[in-house]
């Protein structure tokens, strides 16, 4: 039996918890993600490396792999949003305004569907944002609202499609308050856990599906 092909484009929390994934779908998946190398053929702005960054790099990420046929995979695991609420601290200005995320994610799940790959969405996982907006080092700030407010955004733009969503979001939140290593990344023993209940999901969702 040939193994099905999961392609991940997320943030750094995906990344984190990126290792641990690959290594429990040994077997089911062979697993992939976004890189800076497939990143520079597609000669994008604003390069991200292996990060997906925020809902218009991702989009215009997608749109490249699709538009040159280079989207191999048959599922494809998707979250962007950590990086769209990053706040301007004097203004107030998000990096990506709410109703331009809901476009960016339509065009996400519309690129999805022209390359006939199955997508599944991930919901964003929560921040510290007492001690993130604390930091002075920070030049940003990020609030649990908007955290929020995105996620029910994006919890409408899959729904209306018929996309299904892993709630890491939630699942993080029951861990207990002591998972963070910093303001928004988690401590090694988290990632493991998060990579575990999405390859719970998987396999209860899809991988009998795909064999």
């Amino acid at each position: 039996m040939n193994k099905q092909r999961l392609y991940v484009i997320g943030d750094s929390i995906s990344m984190q918890y990126g290792p641990y994934l690959e290594q429990y779908l040994a077997g089911r998946f062979a697993y992939a993600r976004k890189t800076a190398e497939a990143e520079a053929r597609l000669n994008l702005p604003n390069p991200q490396g292996d990060n997906g960054g925020d809902s218009l790099a991702v989009l215009a990420y997608l749109s490249g792999l699709v538009e040159r046929d280079e989207l191999a995979a048959d599922l494809l695991l998707v979250n962007c949003g950590l990086h769209d609420i990053k706040t301007d601290p004097v203004t107030g200005r998000k990096q990506v305004r709410i109703d331009d995320y809901r476009r960016n994610l339509e065009g996400i799940v519309a690129q999805a569907q022209k390359a006939k790959v199955p997508l599944v969405w991930v919901r964003t996982t929560p921040c510290d944002e007492a001690v993130h907006n604390s930091r002075p080092d920070m030049a940003f700030h990020r609030f649990a609202a908007d955290c929020a407010a995105y996620n029910a955004v994006a919890d409408g733009v899959m729904a209306a499609v018929g996309v299904p969503s892993i709630d890491l979001h939630n699942f993080t939140t029951t861990l207990g308050p002591d998972v963070y290593c910093d303001h928004v990344h988690f401590h090694e023993a988290v990632r493991e856990k998060q990579a575990a209940y999405i390859v719970g999901w998987l396999d209860g969702n899809f991988y009998s599906s795909l064999k």
